[in-house]
C-alpha cells in the first residue's frame, strides 16, 4: 500500500528531521502539529499544518489540535468497504496511511519531585492515543509508529519495498502501539488512584496496573514440565537483573535467573568487595574482604559443597586471577560489574559457563509482588540497612568494634537467606548457614552442622538471627556453637529471659528493632 499522506505529531523528537527527511524523498505529504510541525518547518522541510490542512485551528491552549473528522476518518477508512471510501470521497477526505505519534511525557512529568496534581493532568495526552489506537485498528492499510527506536525499521522497509510497508510490519507495529497506550493508561490509573481525596499520595493505588514485556522463552519452568518465560518491567530500574548482559555461555534458565536475582541483589549491599555464591535462591556462602579473589575464596570455604553447581556474584571488576580460581569449581552463572579482558579469555575456555555483567547501581522496584491464587501480595521492597547507631546493647558484655562489623555484615546476610535464618560469621565472612527451617533452633543446627562439614570454626564467631528469640532454647544452641555476640530484632514476651540466658553465658547481644522474613 503506498503511502501519500503521514501525519507526525510527537512529544520525543529524537530522529525525527531524519525520519521526515526519508519520507519526503518518496513524495509523501506531511501533516503536523504544533512544536512538531515548526522544528520540520525550521529544518527545512515541507510540511502542512493540521489545523491548515483541517481548517479547524487548535484551541483550548492546545487541547484540540487533531480530533477532528478529516484526520480520523483519514485515518479509520478501510480500502475494503466501498461505503467508506465513497464517504471519503464525498467530503473531500484523503486517506492517511502512515501515523508517527509518542504521547506526553507524563510518567516523565510525576517522576519529578514536587509534580502537582495539576501538572501531572496537564500532561495526560487525549488526541495522541486516539490517533495511536485509530491507526493501530485499521493496521491492514495505516501503519503506525509510537517508538523512535522504529524509524530505522520504517525507512530501510520503505527502501526495500519502494515506498510500502509490509502487513506484517504494520501488525507488529500495530500490536506495539496498543501495548505503547495500555501502558501509558496504566500508568495514568497508578498514579491517579494511589492519591487520597485531599490529593495526598497513599502507599498503595486502588487499582494497580503492571506491564511487562517478553524478554526471553526459555526452555522451561522451575521443572521440565512447565512452561516459561522471562518478562521485562518497561519501568525497570537502574542496576536490576533484567539489564544484564550475557557475554557467553547457554541461554539462562529459569531457575538461573532466579537465583542470580537472589545473588546479585544480595552483593549490591555491600560497600567493600565482596562475593555472594547462591544456590536454590540461598546464599551458601558470602565475604568481604580486600580484593575480589579473596572474597570469592572464603565465600567458597563456607560451604564447597553447596557452591557446586552455584551462582556467583561479584561486586567488583572480576580480574585473571579470580576467574582462573573461580574455574576449578564447576559454576552454572557469574555475574560481575565489569569482567578483564584477561578474564574473559579464561572464561570462555568453560564455553557453557553463562557469563553476565551489569553496572552496580542500587535503584529498587516500587514494590514488591507475590502471586498467590486468585490474586497479588504487594509489599514495599526490603531496603532497609542498619548502622552501628541503629543497634540497641542489651547485655551486660558489650561487644567489641570487630564484633559490630561482623554482626552489621551477618545482619546484611541473614536479610537474604530464606527463614528462619541464623548466619554465623567471623572477619567478613559466613562460616556457617542455616536456612528455610521451621525451627529456629533447627536452622541454628544446620548452620553448625555446615560449618563443622566445611572445617570451620564457629568459636568467637558472631551470629544473626533474622527475627526474634521465642524462647532462649535457640540462643542456648548458637552460644554452645561458639558464638559470643548475637543480633537479633527483639520484641518477644521472652526477652528479658533470653536476654538473661546471654548474661547468664557471658556473651554480647544486640537488638535492631526491625525483622528480615524471607519467604
Amino acid at each position: 500500500m503506498t503511502i501519500k499522506y503521514a501525519l507526525i505529531s510527537v512529544s520525543d523528537k529524537t530522529g525525527i528531521i531524519d525520519l521526515a527527511q526519508t519520507l519526503i524523498q518518496y513524495g509523501i505529504t506531511i501533516l503536523s502539529t504544533g512544536g512538531t510541525a515548526k522544528l520540520l518547518h525550521d529544518a527545512g522541510i515541507a510540511v502542512t499544518e493540521v489545523s491548515d490542512y483541517t481548517g479547524f485551528p487548535e484551541m483550548l491552549d492546545g487541547r484540540v489540535k487533531t480530533l477532528h473528522p478529516k484526520i480520523h476518518a483519514g485515518i479509520l477508512a478501510c480500502d475494503d468497504l466501498p461505503d467508506h471510501q465513497e464517504a471519503l470521497n464525498h467530503a473531500a477526505i484523503p486517506n492517511i496511511e502512515l501515523v508517527i505519534v509518542n504521547l506526553y511525557p507524563f510518567r516523565e512529568a510525576i517522576a519529578k519531585q514536587h509534580c502537582s496534581l495539576d501538572e501531572a493532568i496537564e500532561n495526560i495526552d487525549v488526541g495522541g492515543p486516539t490517533m495511536v489506537r485509530a491507526a493501530a485498528k485499521n493496521y491492514r492499510k495505516v501503519t503506525i509508529v509510537t517508538d523512535p527506536q522504529d524509524y530505522s525499521l520504517l525507512s530501510e522497509e520503505l527502501g526495500v519495498n519502494h515506498g510500502v510497508i509490509s502487513l506484517a510490519t504494520r501488525f507488529k507495529l500495530a500490536q506495539k502501539a496498543f501495548t505503547h497506550t495500555a501502558s501509558y493508561d496504566s500508568a495514568i490509573s497508578n498514579y491517579l488512584t494511589s492519591l487520597d481525596t485531599s490529593y495526598q499520595c497513599k502507599d498503595f493505588p486502588d487499582s494497580l496496573n503492571l506491564n511487562f514485556n517478553i524478554a526471553q522463552h526459555l526452555r522451561y519452568g522451575e521443572n521440565p514440565h512447565q512452561k516459561a518465560a522471562f518478562y521485562r518491567d518497561e519501568t525497570v530500574t537502574p542496576g536490576s537483573l533484567a539489564n544484564y548482559q550475557q557475554l557467553q555461555g547457554k541461554e539462562l534458565s529459569y531457575n538461573n535467573i532466579a537465583d542470580t536475582d537472589a545473588a546479585w541483589e544480595c552483593v549490591k549491599t555491600f560497600d567493600h568487595p565482596a562475593c555472594v555464591i547462591v544456590k536454590h535462591a540461598n546464599p551458601c556462602g558470602i565475604a568481604i574482604a580486600g580484593t575480589t579473589l579473596r572474597a570469592y575464596q572464603l565465600a567458597f570455604a563456607t560451604d564447597p559443597t553447596s557452591a557446586f553447581g552455584g551462582i556467583i556474584a561479584f561486586n567488583r571488576t572480576v580480574d585473571k586471577d579470580t576467574a582462573e580460581t573461580v574455574l576449578k569449581q564447576f559454576v552454572e552463572v557469574i555475574i560481575a560489574p565489569e569482567i578483564t579482558q584477561e578474564a574473559q579469555h579464561l572464561l570462555a575456555q568453560k564455553n557453557n559457563i553463562r557469563v553476565l555483567i551489569l553496572p552496580l547501581q542500587h535503584g529498587f522496584h516500587r514494590y514488591d509482588l507475590k502471586r498467590i491464587g486468585g490474586g497479588v501480595l504487594v509489599q514495599t521492597p526490603d531496603t532497609q540497612n542498619i548502622t552501628v547507631s541503629d543497634l540497641q546493647i542489651v547485655t551486660k558484655v558489650k561487644p567489641t568494634s570487630q564484633q559490630l562489623e561482623d554482626l552489621l555484615f551477618a545482619w546484611r546476610v541473614a536479610k537474604f537467606v530464606k527463614s528462619n535464618a541464623i548466619v554465623f560469621c567471623n572477619n567478613g565472612q559466613t562460616v556457617g548457614i542455616g536456612a528455610g527451617q521451621m525451627s529456629r533452633v533447627d536452622s541454628a543446627r544446620i548452620a553448625s552442622i555446615k560449618a563443622q562439614q566445611a572445617g570451620l570454626t564457629l568459636t568467637g564467631s558472631v551470629v544473626a538471627s533474622d527475627a526474634f528469640f521465642p524462647f532462649r532454647d535457640g540462643l542456648d544452641v548458637v552460644v554452645q556453637a561458639g558464638a559470643t555476640a548475637i543480633i537479633q530484632p527483639g520484641g518477644s514476651i521472652r526477652d528479658n529471659e533470653v536476654i538473661a540466658a546471654a548474661d547468664e553465658q557471658g556473651v554480647a547481644m544486640v537488638f535492631t528493632g526491625i525483622r528480615h522474613f524471607r519467604h
